[in-house]
C-alpha cells in the first residue's frame, strides 16, 4: 500500500484543530509566540519582525505590545486557543499550529500583515502573505517604524 503525500497530511493537519495537543486561553508575547498552559508556542510557518509598541487606549488600563501582540490578543481574547503540537525547540519552546475558533492563527496573522511566511512554509501561507502584500495591509502598508527582518 502506498503512502499519503506529504501534502495531503499538511493540509489535513492545517485543516484540524480536533488533534489538539494544547487547549487553554492564550497570553501573546511581543515576539508574536503565544504563552498557553506554561509553554511558550511559535506559530508554525512564521516570522514577526519585531515592531515599535503600540497601545490601544479604548481599554482600561491601556493595552501596549508589539503590533502582533495587540493583533493576537484582540483575536484570542476570551476564546481558548488549540494547538497541535509539531517540535520542540533547542530553547524549550514549542512550534505548533494553532488555532481560534478552528481558524489558523498563522494564517490569520499572515492574511493582516503581521507576519512574514518563512521559507518553507505552506504554500497556503505564501499566498496569504502575497494578499497582505498587494491589498498593503500591516507591514506592508505605509512605514510607520523601521521593521527589522532576520530569521529565528
Amino acid at each position: 500500500m502506498g503512502r499519503a503525500p506529504l501534502g495531503l497530511f499538511l493540509g489535513l493537519l492545517l485543516a484540524s484543530p480536533a488533534w489538539a495537543d494544547l487547549n487553554s486561553y492564550a497570553i501573546p508575547l511581543a515576539d508574536g509566540s503565544l504563552r498557553i498552559q506554561g509553554e511558550t508556542v511559535r506559530l508554525y510557518g512564521i516570522y514577526v519582525p519585531p515592531t515599535a509598541a503600540t497601545c490601544r487606549a479604548n481599554f482600561d488600563p491601556v493595552e501596549c505590545g508589539s503590533r502582533a501582540q495587540i493583533a493576537l490578543d484582540f483575536k484570542t481574547a476570551n476564546d481558548f486557543v488549540a494547538c497541535r503540537e509539531l517540535a520542540i525547540n533547542s530553547d524549550g519552546t514549542l512550534t505548533a499550529i494553532c488555532w481560534v475558533d478552528g481558524e489558523d492563527l498563522a494564517g490569520w496573522l499572515l492574511s493582516q500583515g503581521w507576519a512574514f511566511a518563512l521559507p518553507g512554509a505552506p504554500y497556503a501561507y505564501q499566498m496569504l502573505q502575497e494578499v497582505a502584500r498587494s491589498r498593503g495591509f500591516g507591514l506592508w502598508g505605509f512605514q510607520a517604524d523601521v521593521v527589522r527582518v532576520r530569521p529565528r
